[in-house]
């Protein structure tokens, strides 16, 4: 993910003649030109910062630029923040694995699934497994049915070539 930061024009950089102004105490101080505003925001000793280019005419504030960047940095934190992130968990499996670690595997997935994550769940085949395919379909179907109650298939089992998978997703 590649994050675009957009341009703010500030102070000089402003190059729409009429601009709308916002005081720093959040007033409207009306349609303007950049110089007069310019002006305005020099005597307070603050900068004009152009906050809405896509109105017409557009829209610029006079603020303090790192207090009016460092909101914004804020903001798109706070957002990041209620993002939810799709995460996918993988367990690795091979066919004669043993009952107790067989139960191990499906408490991991079920606390995976508790925790709202998807499951994808590899079943590895080496050398002469194979030729016994439905031994490792039956491994994969007893998953299932004891990770049913925390979540539900999203993928059913395939094969591809020697790795067999599944995908559960929380309920």
């Amino acid at each position: 993910m590649v994050a675009i930061k957009k341009f703010i024009r500030i102070n000089e950089r402003i190059n729409s003649p009429q601009v709308r102004v916002i005081g720093s105490d959040g007033s409207q101080l009306g349609v303007m030109s950049v110089q007069r505003a310019l002006e305005i925001a020099n005597q307070q000793e603050l900068d004009l910062v152009e906050v809405a280019s896509a109105a017409t005419p557009p829209v610029c504030r006079i603020i303090e630029f790192s207090k009016f960047k460092y909101d914004l940095e804020k903001k798109e934190r706070e957002a990041k923040k209620h993002q939810k992130q799709g995460r996918l968990k993988e367990i690795r499996l091979k066919p004669n694995i043993d009952e107790h670690d067989f139960e191990t595997k499906v408490k991991q997935v079920v606390s995976f699934l508790k925790k709202k994550d998807k499951v994808k769940v590899n079943l590895f085949f080496r050398g002469r497994q194979m030729e016994h395919l439905d031994l490792g379909r039956k491994v994969l179907d007893k998953f299932i049915i004891d990770t049913q109650s925390e979540g539900q298939v999203e993928k059913s089992p395939s094969l591809e070539g020697r790795i067999m998978s599944f995908v559960i997703a929380p309920k």
